[in-house]
């Protein structure tokens, strides 16, 4: 049992040499969602505060991301986020996905699906009121029309 338990300690101390590469971008991106559509100054702080961590190349990440196999759960989870939606990325879409995008955002706020709750678990001022969740909605519909 003593070596079992000597062999994951050793486990653990040797993954954390091994960091996945981070999220942050050290420019603004030709293609972001905010080159091409107004975003109010109150629903651009929204998105930034309960959306941009997955959804942008700029992640705010907390002390915990360097921890293993941590890191690699959040790297995972970032991936996928901007596979879905990438706010920076925004423009290079075409018309037809831009449409879905928008769609999808009315959607996902309006059941209450975003911004996730394992995701507001911890970052508790990314939680959306009714009012804010409103916000967002009606400036995405607002896109949609203009697209």
């Amino acid at each position: 049992m003593k070596k079992f338990l000597i062999s994951i300690a050793v486990i653990l101390i040797a993954i954390q040499f091994f960091q996945p590469e981070k999220n942050i971008s050290k420019e603004s991106s030709y293609n972001s969602i905010e080159k091409q559509y107004a975003i109010p100054s109150n629903v651009n702080l929204l998105l930034r505060t309960s959306c941009y961590d997955c959804h942008s190349n700029n992640t705010k990440y907390p002390w915990y991301s360097n921890i293993q196999p941590v890191g690699w759960w959040l790297s995972n989870h970032i991936n996928e986020g901007k596979r879905e939606l990438n706010f920076d990325e925004f423009n290079s879409y075409t018309l037809e996905k831009k449409k879905k995008k928008i769609s999808e955002i009315i959607k996902e706020i309006d059941k209450k699906d975003m911004p996730l709750s394992s995701y507001t678990l911890i970052h508790r001022n990314a939680e959306l009121t009714v009012e804010q969740r409103q916000e967002i909605i009606q400036w995405a519909k607002n896109i949609d029309n203009n697209l």
